[in-house]
């Protein structure tokens, strides 16, 4: 079940973060900056995977960390032409495959919530009103509750339904 919160994504109880990346991101910006900062690891990790695995836009990479939280990284965005330069954009063919391949990976983890922000619409560019379709299609079906952060307040822990 979808639902729409308000909140600080990083206070989540939710079992896994999803958010989204171009492969070879830099974490230098957005909800990426903030995961780096609270998980260095997460970031040197995701490094490796992309220098020695083949990271394609439309895809999905899972960290799990020592704290057992779980963060997936999906790939909506096309990577950087060269070192250094900025991501592509989002685009929804990226976005509606990263989120097919979530749904079977929350499905075969059992994963029991899951919590994301409005996926490709900050640095991926994407409007809200070609993603929310997606969402519903893609993750409206699952059998936990997902929790789609529409709004950031820092600091504030948003009232996550069926977790309290």
């Amino acid at each position: 079940m979808l639902y729409e919160v308000t909140g600080d994504i990083l206070l989540t109880r939710a079992a896994a973060i999803a958010h989204g990346v171009s492969p070879n991101d830099n974490f230098h910006q957005g909800l990426a900056l903030s995961l780096r900062e609270q998980w260095p690891a997460l970031y040197q990790d995701f490094r490796h995977y992309c220098k020695t695995q083949k990271a394609e836009a439309g895809g999905l990479w899972a960290w799990a960390g020592a704290d057992g939280r779980r963060i997936i990284n999906l790939f909506t965005q096309d990577p950087p032409r060269s070192a250094g330069q900025h991501p592509g954009r989002a685009t929804v063919q990226h976005l509606g495959h990263a989120l097919k391949h979530l749904h079977a990976f929350v499905e075969a983890e059992k994963i029991k919530s899951l919590a994301l922000p409005r996926l490709a619409t900050g640095v991926g560019g994407l409007e809200w009103s070609a993603v929310q379709p997606l969402l519903k299609q893609h993750l409206g079906t699952l059998n936990i509750p997902v929790f789609v952060y529409t709004r950031y307040e820092k600091g504030v822990a948003a009232k996550e339904p069926s977790l309290t």
